[in-house]
C-alpha cells in the first residue's frame, strides 16, 4: 500500500466517467483514495515534497509526448492500469522506492535524446528497441520513448552514434 497515492487528471473532472472509473480502479488497487492533481504536474517537486509518492497518470488514447514530462524527475514507470479502451493509468514512482517492486516485465521504456542521423535509425531497425513516441525539441534534437529489452545494448547503441542518454524513465 503506497502513503501518497496521488491521481494527476490534466482536464476536468466534472461528469468525467474515465476519472470516476480511475478513482476506484486505484482505490480497489491499493486500498485508498488517491490526492488529485489536476493543474500543472512537476514529477521532480512531488517527489521531492512526497518521497514515496505514487503518481497515477493518465494516457489517452492518440495522446503522444506524456513521458515528457518524467525525463530528469528521477521517476520510472512501475506498472500501468487499464481504465478505459481510451485510457490507461502509468504508475509512477521515485526511482529509489520504485526498487521494492519486483517487475518481471520483458519489455521496459527508455527515453533518449538522439540527433536524428541516418546511421541511429539504421542500427535501431535491428530489433533492439523500438520507437514508441518521439517528440521534436527546439534545439534540433529528438526526444524519443522506447521499448526494449536490454538498457545496456540501447545505451551502447546510441553512444556509439553520438547520441546523448537520458536514461531510463522506467519499465511494464
Amino acid at each position: 500500500m503506497s502513503s501518497f497515492p496521488i491521481l494527476y487528471w490534466p482536464r476536468s473532472t466534472k461528469s468525467d466517467i474515465e476519472y470516476q472509473t480511475a478513482r476506484k480502479v486505484i482505490n480497489t488497487a491499493i486500498g485508498e483514495m488517491p490526492n488529485v492533481i489536476s493543474g500543472d504536474l512537476n514529477v521532480a517537486d512531488v517527489f521531492a515534497a512526497h518521497p514515496d509518492a505514487v503518481i497515477y497518470y493518465p494516457v489517452f488514447y492518440g495522446s503522444t509526448g506524456w513521458w515528457g514530462e518524467l525525463l530528469g524527475g528521477n521517476a520510472v514507470v512501475t506498472n500501468k492500469l487499464i481504465i478505459s479502451p481510451e485510457c490507461q493509468l502509468m504508475v509512477i514512482e521515485d526511482t529509489k522506492h520504485a526498487g521494492n517492486h519486483k517487475n518481471t516485465a520483458t519489455h521496459q521504456l527508455f527515453a533518449a535524446e538522439i540527433y536524428p542521423t541516418s546511421g541511429f535509425f539504421k542500427k535501431m531497425s535491428s530489433e533492439i528497441a523500438v520507437v514508441s513516441d518521439m517528440l521534436a525539441t527546439e534545439a534540433g534534437t529528438v526526444l524519443a520513448l522506447f521499448a526494449g529489452r536490454d538498457k545496456n545494448r540501447l545505451v551502447n547503441i546510441l553512444e556509439s552514434t553520438g547520441n546523448s542518454y537520458l536514461g531510463c524513465i522506467g519499465h511494464y
